[in-house]
């Protein structure tokens, strides 16, 4: 009952006047960048930090959680209604989505898309309210070998979900491991890497690298190279659904909230994986399944979003139980969290109980407003795609700008944004994943320091991390990581090649 206890006082603080604005804040505003292409919650997250260091570290976090899942619940309405997802979460809800809107059933599947949001991210924060104390109680008795090879584990696998390639993904890992090297060694206290800058003793600020990479780097890609012709919108229907939409979509509800919820907790999750589990189930299961690709399955959208909102929801509890962001945007609120010179971690839950549970609390919260604001004001978040890119943009680099100068009134930090900026330019023309980047640089210190910990702790052997048993299960999942998709791909292409000429003869 311990844990129904500290929710309460959970909500106790998340339902406060000034919090439950910044709820409502967030989720407006998480809304709108879902409906907005191309504009992820990333992007704004990392915007909005340096702007949001004025305020309380409870508020700050609420609001930034309610952007993260209120994107995700905008997303569904470009995919149905544009064909365009604004979330990589969302490109399985487009292609049921807009072939329903097409046949004249917008508001079915937005109806859909949002109860099912609903559903799924309610049941996943009970099951983070749960499962997350828990996780917190386990991972304390870990040690420094075990932390290294579980920030080893997610360095792989963060770096090769996150990327069309893995080597691209490690690239940027590399990128993100240089940057978090530079400044003054905690533990030598030696410099390096500095060039002889002064301002580069102090490190690079996590903020400043998060708001070029994404904010600066987003803006200068959409006005050189992204020049797409602005799709039709389909016709909007009343949001509402049948008695057998409702029917066909519950279940659908309830079966991909448990496929999305696991694949959020581990680092190899994502969003994109379970939506199309999700939506190969329902496709399987449907007694419809004539309207899958033709005049769109109901399932085919009730699925994939309930999926990505539980898988998105899920991330909570590798990032505050272990520290380990496993997406773009928890990558960003970890930074967040460092700001205020909180690290999440196993200690999170005793050292900042009365945050963490009035965040928890705030995603009960947040979902209500969510559902409210979703259905009856559709209308108003499609106006928003009438928005110009080019205001759009340029009111992003000019909200970047004054955040970043505001931190520490340095000309040379707007000098390092610009610079980063165009290093993000460049990873997004040819297609590197920025995520990794921001992970290396936030973890890779810590886990250099867990590095010398273990060593130490093993007086200097390697055998340390073999001789516990929770590191040496971590270090073989971490081979079978690496090899068994080369392993299994290998062992296709021999079957491919044996099986080729018995079919020729």
């Amino acid at each position: 009952m311990d844990i129904w206890n500290q929710l309460l006082a959970g909500f106790a603080t998340a339902a406060t006047p000034i919090n439950l604005l910044w709820s409502l804040l967030g989720c407006t505003l998480g809304t709108a960048i879902g409906v907005l292409p191309g504009l992820g919650p990333a992007t704004v997250v990392a915007m909005l930090l340096p702007i949001t260091l004025k305020v309380e570290a409870t508020a700050s976090m609420i609001f930034f959680a309610g952007i993260y899942y209120g994107a995700m619940y905008g997303g569904s309405t470009t995919s149905i209604l544009l064909n365009t997802p604004g979330e990589a979460g969302s490109m399985v809800t487009a292609m049921e989505g807009n072939k329903m809107a097409k046949n004249g059933r917008a508001g079915a599947a937005l109806a859909t898309a949002a109860i099912g949001s609903f559903v799924a991210g309610t049941i996943a924060t009970v099951l983070v309210t749960l499962f997350a104390p828990l996780v917190a109680e386990h991972a304390i008795k870990l040690g420094p070998p075990e932390y290294f090879m579980l920030m080893l584990l997610a360095f792989i696998t963060v770096s090769a979900v996150l990327g069309r390639s893995k080597l691209r993904g490690l690239t940027a890992l590399g990128i993100g491991l240089a940057m978090g090297l530079i400044g003054i060694d905690q533990i030598s206290g030696q410099v390096r890497y500095t060039l002889g800058v002064p301002e580069l003793m102090d490190g690079l600020e996590v903020v400043l690298v998060a708001v070029g990479l994404f904010a600066v780097g987003e803006a200068l890609f959409v006005v050189l190279y992204d020049n797409k012709v602005k799709e039709t919108r389909n016709r909007m229907s009343q949001v509402h659904m049948t008695p057998a939409e409702w029917k066909r979509s519950w279940p659908a509800w309830i079966r991909a909230t448990f496929i999305g919820f696991p694949f959020g907790t581990i680092p190899a999750g994502g969003s994109e994986i379970p939506t199309f589990l999700s939506y190969a189930t329902e496709k399987k299961l449907s007694k419809h399944p004539e309207e899958f690709g033709t005049t769109g399955a109901i399932e085919g959208v009730a699925g994939p979003e309930a999926a990505n909102n539980a898988a998105i929801t899920a991330t909570l509890i590798p990032l505050l139980t272990l520290g380990i962001p496993t997406s773009n945007t928890t990558a960003i609120l970890l930074g967040a969290f460092q700001n205020y010179g909180i690290n999440p971690g196993p200690q999170l839950f005793d050292t900042n109980g009365a945050l963490v549970w009035a965040l928890i609390a705030s995603l009960y919260i947040g979902n209500v407003m969510l559902l409210v604001l979703n259905l009856p004001l559709v209308k108003v978040w499609v106006k928003l795609l009438d928005v110009p890119k080019p205001q759009l943009y340029a009111g992003i680099l000019i909200f970047a700008t004054v955040g970043v100068y505001g931190m520490r009134q340095s000309a040379f930090d707007l000098v390092l944004l610009y610079g980063i900026g165009l290093l993000g330019l460049v990873m997004r023309r040819y297609d590197f994943p920025t995520a990794p980047v921001v992970v290396g640089m936030i973890l890779g210190p810590l886990a250099e320091a867990q590095l010398r910990n273990a060593m130490s702790i093993g007086e200097g052997h390697w055998r340390v991390f073999i001789d516990r048993p929770v590191s040496l299960f971590l270090l073989l999942v971490i081979v079978a990581v690496l090899v068994l998709p080369r392993l299994i791909h290998r062992i296709r292409r021999a079957r491919g090649m044996t099986t080729g000429p018995a079919k020729i003869h």
